[in-house]
């Protein structure tokens, strides 16, 4: 899978009340990271599992529990994983009717993911599941040098700009991406007419170069 206008997945971590109300956000920051990364294909099944897994720790270890939501790659499989402090209850996959309206949450993940476990530590457990993508390899999004330190730039600008509580995306991943890279490109300016640059003249040779590469591809 090719993504050359992607984020660099890089893992991220997001402390959080276990609440329902909370639930709403993580989900949209969920689905945001997961389109700056390329993988769209997933984020249904993604944002599923993180309420389920929320909703776990609500249920069974407390409201308002101090909790953590970590999403990073393993290999070429999204993996996500809730974090909480008791490591005494411990989910467990119910045999539960189709119909039923509790007991369905770990059937449920099984059902709709690669793998998922639970990891103990003292003090605290960590509850994962992992998706399958369709990318070939670890880095699909990246091509060339060019491409690889332009994801990386807008990389670090997605990780100031685009992750304030209360952020609410609208558009598509590419269209996020765009907005990112209009914030960096202004930033450039702005740092070079303070050190006596003319942007205009900065941007037309930078302009002139991207054509005189692209012309020779």
């Amino acid at each position: 899978m090719e993504c050359t206008g992607c984020m660099p997945r890089r893992s991220w971590e997001l402390p959080f009340l276990a609440e329902a109300e909370e639930v709403a956000t993580l989900r949209r920051l969920l689905r945001l990271h997961l389109e700056l990364w390329g993988l769209q294909e997933v984020s249904e099944v993604a944002q599923l599992c993180v309420s389920e897994l929320v909703a776990n720790v609500i249920k069974h270890v407390g409201q308002a529990t101090p909790t953590t939501l970590a999403v990073l790659m393993n290999g070429t499989h999204l993996r996500i994983e809730v974090h909480d402090p008791d490591p005494r209850a411990l989910p467990v996959l119910a045999d539960v009717d189709s119909d039923a309206e509790t007991g369905r949450g770990m059937a449920l993940i099984d059902a709709i993911t690669e793998r998922w476990g639970v990891d103990l530590t003292l003090g605290r457990k960590v509850t994962w599941c992992e998706l399958r993508t369709s990318l070939a390899e670890v880095d699909g999004h990246t091509t060339g040098p060019r491409m690889t330190r332009a994801a990386h730039v807008l990389g670090l600008y997605a990780d100031a700009t685009v992750l304030p509580q209360g952020f609410r995306p609208s558009r598509l991943g590419s269209a996020v991406a765009e907005n990112v890279a209009v914030n960096a490109i202004a930033d450039l300016l702005h740092w070079l007419g303070a050190h006596g640059r003319d942007p205009d003249e900065v941007l037309e040779q930078a302009q002139a170069h991207f054509q005189s590469e692209v012309e020779t591809r």
